[in-house]
């Protein structure tokens, strides 16, 4: 096959079909979805407004509500504006800015998690010393550090990714353009960026799961050694929702970047691209707000302030 025009659009699959079944499944991804984006708003809008939340653990918090938030809005109103008008195409540059996107918030969610870890490490097994340890400066520098990571990482795969040449037959097979989707539609040689590409996972995923991996390994055994209780009780608590959230979102990732090419399943990349995009992002507000008295109280005075 011929190479296409540099300028022609790619033509998104999607993710379901016109059927019944699929239809009530659309449902329930835009229920999923808007549920999602106003967990994470309210999650920001309670850590702002909540003076007792201005801590650095609520500001990291507050910035993995704002990357959800945005990694919800990056997939969801494309995909259900396509399945909704029949209109599955999506211009280079439009797939361009989804990869950037998604890598950029993807990227820096690995890194937040690891500060996050940091975070509670250093509360539960160093309290005396937490205002040295984790200070404003510090935490700023890893949130920015967080950002500019994964936006490093996404400028360049999607200017690598859409830099080679495509063949006639430009349908990507998700309801989203994603990286490794895209390079299997190139008509050269693709192996050394999918390496490039393979490397960069590695950094980003599997170093900071073993960095959280021994952050909490350190804690559950300072835990263990807590004489009070309710100590005890308050830490597994705080640690086991941030632990949820790491599982849900490094399984997820780990599923999507890091199989060998011989596991590959269209289908099954779909559905579990679906999970960290559209659903891990709503259970975070959950998880944390259900499982923390602070962020319950505060919301609490939120309504008691609307509603006396």
């Amino acid at each position: 096959m011929g190479s296409g025009n540099a300028t022609s659009d790619f033509i998104l699959l999607g993710l379901l079909d016109h059927s019944r079944a699929h239809q009530l499944l659309f449902g329930m991804v835009l229920i999923i979805a808007f549920t999602s984006l106003v967990g994470n708003v309210l999650m920001i809008l309670l850590i702002y407004r909540d003076l007792w939340l201005h801590t650095p653990m609520y500001f990291l918090l507050s910035q993995l509500s704002l990357m959800d938030a945005m990694l919800v809005s990056t997939t969801v109103p494309k995909m259900a504006a396509d399945y909704l008008t029949g209109s599955r195409s999506i211009s280079p540059t439009g797939c361009g800015l989804q990869i950037f996107f998604l890598l950029t918030l993807g990227g820096g969610e690995c890194f937040l998690l690891a500060a996050m870890s940091y975070d509670r490490y250093v509360a539960v097994c160093h309290p005396l010393r937490y205002p040295t340890l984790m200070s404003w400066p510090l935490c700023l520098r890893m949130t920015s550090g967080s950002w500019f990571l994964g936006a490093a990482d996404g400028l360049m795969q999607a200017v690598t990714a859409l830099s080679f040449p495509f063949c006639s037959g430009r349908e990507i097979d998700h309801f989203f353009c994603e990286a490794p989707t895209l390079v299997r539609l190139a008509c050269a040689d693709t192996s050394v960026f999918q390496d490039v590409m393979y490397v960069c996972c590695v950094l980003m995923l599997l170093v900071p799961s073993c960095l959280i991996l021994t952050s909490y390994g350190l804690i559950l055994a300072a835990v263990l050694h807590m004489r009070s209780t309710e100590a005890r009780k308050k830490a597994f608590a705080t640690c086991s929702s941030h632990l949820a959230v790491v599982g849900l979102f490094y399984g997820a990732a780990i599923f999507i970047y890091m199989r060998p090419k011989s596991f590959r399943s269209a289908n099954h990349d779909k559905v579990v691209s679906a999970f960290y995009t559209i659903l891990t992002p709503m259970l975070n507000p959950l998880i944390y707000s259900l499982r923390n008295s602070e962020v319950k109280g505060a919301l609490r005075k939120c309504v008691a302030s609307v509603w006396p």
